[in-house]
């Protein structure tokens, strides 16, 4: 089994590892404690190529592979997550449409967001009673004339205040369970579509995470995405390779945990050595760079095959826990390993312990994906 990444993968990650670096992380911390959108930071993200990494060429896109994908988002957040997160979503609205869009959409919608005219892109799925369980959702999208009229709260929309296009999901039949949900592709400025409360969160402070509320706001069926019906399989479709993503960006968190919890051992001095050279320290460091490393196979294998057109399913579910859960180990025990300068914002180990906390929550919580994967294994998948 080759391990090695492909040739253009490794340039790609070589590029943005040095925009990470250079651009993306300097201000990070300053931004974390403003809760400033990293405007300028995706413009240039988006000249590099990274809004539409999957994306063909034809539309503006990289026409990357997720493997690709997901090396770009380890590097992103192990500079500063919330940025990586932003991305990230940006990237999900864009697979939606490239997914299920007919060609008049892609060139809408892709073409100006591959470009940068488009800020960013959101996708509005979980509402204030409905997350892991999407296909309770309650939104409605009533029929009318040749359209539909929208009404419902999303909760929790990741770049939602700055996106260029919403793909929204609401029930088109209110009876019809999973098979009666809709997507929609909504542009910003659309009237009855409008950002409600902003949330304030324990980190990932400079990524924008809204409420999105839709009051009789009226869309006709060129922004239906995909067939009415479809929505459900819209949603799983974006979110098996998105929770592999997010595990790419846990594992990011957790390299750069590792990397600062490193420094910080090898600079310390405590009973005449530095800290590094004490055994609990290099145990720490150990298990972690062990449980890191077999993260990042976890992602890869998902990333793979996902490339080779295989259901993913369960691998994204095992990539997701596993990746999310080593990289909160990994926080806490550098964050141990500074002492009490882990606990002051000095230091970036205490910005990564709180970014790294909802990865355990969003796109499917811990316990959600342990279901689907029992479910997987029992059933002999």
């Amino acid at each position: 089994m080759d391990l090695t990444l492909p040739e253009e993968v490794q340039l790609l990650r070589d590029s943005v590892r040095a925009f990470a670096r250079d651009v993306v992380a300097p201000s990070a911390a300053e931004r974390d404690r403003t809760g400033a959108f990293p405007t300028e930071i995706l413009r240039q993200a988006a000249a590099l190529g990274l809004y539409g990494i999957k994306v063909p060429e034809e539309y503006g896109g990289t026409g990357a592979s997720m493997l690709a994908y997901v090396t770009v988002m380890e590097e992103i957040a192990a500079a500063c997550a919330s940025t990586a997160v932003s991305l990230a979503v940006i990237n999900l609205g864009a697979d939606c449409v490239m997914r299920f869009g007919t060609d008049a959409q892609k060139k809408r919608f892709l073409t100006p967001l591959c470009r940068g005219d488009l800020q960013a892109a959101a996708f509005c799925l979980s509402e204030p009673h409905s997350g892991s369980d999407a296909a309770a959702l309650q939104a409605t999208a009533r029929r009318d004339g040749n359209g539909y009229v929208l009404n419902g709260t999303k909760q929790w929309i990741t770049n939602g205040a700055h996106a260029g296009f919403s793909v929204v999901f609401a029930r088109t039949t209110p009876d019809g369970g999973a098979k009666g949900i809709t997507a929609f592709v909504i542009p910003q400025g659309t009237p009855g579509f409008r950002v409600g409360k902003e949330e304030h969160k324990m980190g990932l402070r400079s990524s924008n995470t809204v409420q999105m509320i839709m009051e009789d706001c009226r869309v006709d069926d060129s922004l239906r995405l995909g067939a009415e019906g479809q929505g459900f399989e819209v949603a799983m479709a974006g979110l098996d390779g998105g929770r592999v993503g997010i595990a790419a960006q846990a594992l990011g968190m957790g390299r750069a945990a590792l990397q600062e919890g490193v420094r910080y051992a090898k600079e310390r001095k405590a009973f005449g050595k530095t800290i590094a050279d004490l055994g609990a320290v290099q145990d720490f460091i150990a298990d972690t760079a062990m449980q890191l490393d077999a993260a990042r196979l976890l992602v890869w294998r998902g990333a793979t095959m996902l490339d080779r057109g295989l259901r993913i399913t369960r691998e994204a579910a095992m990539a997701k826990v596993f990746s999310t859960e080593a990289a909160g180990r990994a926080a806490d025990r550098m964050l141990q390993v500074h002492g009490g300068y882990g606990y002051v914002n000095d230091f970036p180990i205490e910005r990564i312990y709180r970014d790294v906390r909802v990865t355990r929550i969003y796109e499917g919580a811990s316990e959600i994906q342990r279901v689907v994967i029992g479910r997987a294994v029992t059933a002999g998948g």
